[in-house]
């Protein structure tokens, strides 16, 4: 009766240990010391196909002879444990990854008998990391190859990511990257502000960089906040170079700027002719009046050389304005005292057109930094033509308008005039050619010199205008250009070593 409780206890642990060896989720084989296989889990051959008395090898691996590196070949010869990485190939001829585990199963007369083998299946382990490291080394190929300058730093502001691009534009060639505070000193430092909601941190259409050996860097700068299932990472700048596109507008001014001048040139000689004929013509008066003592005659040939001579003084002084480029001279300035200053200088002779002439200053409107040479000249060649345009002969109702206000980073003046408007013919040549609507009265140069003097501001100039109703002049100057031209270089630490 024992006998048979016994057995029927070995037959259940047996069901039991036949149970675990086919369900257990991995490859389970048993292989002898010819490296045939005396069996295999249900796993095992679903993967490879059936394999009792085939060598491992052929069903693993579709070898002929054994594996170099087998583990099994070690654990019979040494008895131990072996674990090791392999790849074989599945009966469909998909590779499968499988980290393998032997160890002695039975023992006969001449060492191990038997050695039994499980393989956890890490196919799909490896793939990820296949996939993980190509989309690395895509995005790592991206950001090395890109045009434009990328860094990113951790929280702690240790720099993680610099681009050969960004490397370029800060002019840093150290194999190490620039230390926090070397950063600090390079960057706009929009960059450390805190940022928005949305993750932005700063969007500057042009600023600078402060590069080694303190070359200031125009750039397009743009930052966000990383972050990953709301934890922030750090952030990083994406930096496009300025240079070659300030060099082409530059070069657009100049070439725009010399254009004029030789039409202006090939004009000159008509109207200097001119001139020298009132001239001529002024000074026969006054040689004739005198020789016959005539007052009046000597009076009115007088006048003549008068307003002939300040033609001329006019003409040399826009043209020679307009031929010079010069840097801007900044300086903090009120540009309501500027509009101020230009509608108190024209006032009485607006009046005495039939033109009122007004001040719209936006009371919010903070100093700047410009040129207040420049601007003034500018507001004054605009409010000049304002108030030709707005003079309707023996009437009044004339009015010109000067304002100035803030629209998002834009300081913008503003002339309007309700004068008689610019035809369609007439936009397309404003602002490109020696022309002029005022005829012996004006030189033409007016515009031009206005626009050069916002282009090297960093500005844009541009223009509405309704046949019969009036035109609006605007000038737009990003403050942020203008704090970048007024910004003396900053003092960057030598690289590798912290200030």
């Amino acid at each position: 009766m024992r006998e048979w409780a016994r057995m029927r206890e070995t037959g259940r642990w047996q069901r039991q240990y036949n149970l675990l060896f086919e369900r257990v989720p991995c490859y389970v084989s048993v292989i002898d010391r010819d490296f045939r296989i005396v069996r295999a889990n249900e796993k095992f051959r679903q993967a490879f196909g059936e394999a009792e008395g085939r060598y491992c090898y052929q069903v693993y691996k579709r070898r002929k002879k054994p594996c170099s590196r087998c583990p099994a070949a070690l654990t019979f010869r040494d008895g131990t444990e072996h674990v090791s990485e392999q790849v074989g190939l599945r009966q469909d001829g998909t590779p499968a990854y499988y980290v393998v585990t032997t160890a002695a199963l039975s023992r006969g007369a001449h060492g191990v008998a038997h050695v039994i083998e499980m393989a956890a299946d890490v196919t799909e382990v490896r793939e990820l990391e296949t996939d993980l490291r190509k989309a690395d080394d895509f995005y790592e190929s991206l950001v090395r190859n890109a045009a434009s300058g990328i860094l990113a730093v951790d929280t702690a502001g240790e720099i993680r990511i610099i681009n050969p691009a960004a490397r370029a534009l800060l002019h840093w060639t150290s194999a190490r990257p620039p230390a926090p505070d070397q950063l600090r000193a390079m960057l706009p430092q929009e960059f450390f502000a805190p940022a928005q909601e949305n993750g932005t941190v700063v969007n500057m259409p042009e600023t600078s960089l402060h590069a080694v050996g303190g070359e200031e860097v125009p750039v397009r700068f743009s930052a966000v906040e990383l972050r990953s299932r709301g934890t922030k990472l750090g952030r990083a700048a994406l930096m496009q170079d300025l240079r070659e596109m300030k060099q082409l507008e530059q070069e657009r001014l100049d070439a725009e700027r010399l254009a004029a001048v030789g039409q202006t040139v090939a004009g000159l000689a008509h109207t200097i002719k001119n001139l020298l004929m009132g001239l001529e013509g002024g000074m026969y008066m006054v040689d004739t009046g005198l020789a016959r003592s005539d007052a009046e005659r000597i009076v009115n040939g007088w006048e003549i050389l008068k307003r002939n001579f300040e033609k001329t003084t006019t003409l040399v002084k826009d043209f020679l304005s307009f031929a010079k480029g010069r840097p801007p001279e900044l300086a903090p300035a009120n540009p309501k005292a500027l509009a101020r200053n230009v509608v108190d200088l024209y006032h009485d002779a607006a009046a005495n057109q039939g033109v009122d002439l007004v001040l719209e200053a936006s009371p919010d409107v903070s100093e700047a930094m410009l040129d207040a040479r420049g601007m003034e000249t500018c507001l004054t060649n605009l409010v000049s033509n304002g108030i030709d345009a707005a003079t309707k002969p023996g009437q009044t109702g004339g009015k010109v308008s000067v304002r100035t206000r803030d629209v998002g980073n834009d300081l913008v003046f503003e002339v309007a005039d309700n004068g008689c408007g610019i035809d369609q013919e007439i936009k397309s040549k404003i602002f490109t050619t020696f022309f002029t609507t005022k005829g012996g009265k004006g030189t033409g140069l007016g515009l031009l010199t206005t626009r050069k003097i916002v282009q090297e501001h960093g500005g844009r100039m541009d223009f509405e205008s309704v046949p019969g109703q009036g035109s609006i002049f605007r000038i737009r100057l990003p403050r942020s250009r203008l704090q970048a031209l007024a910004a003396p270089p900053a003092s960057v630490p030598a690289e590798g070593k912290l200030p």
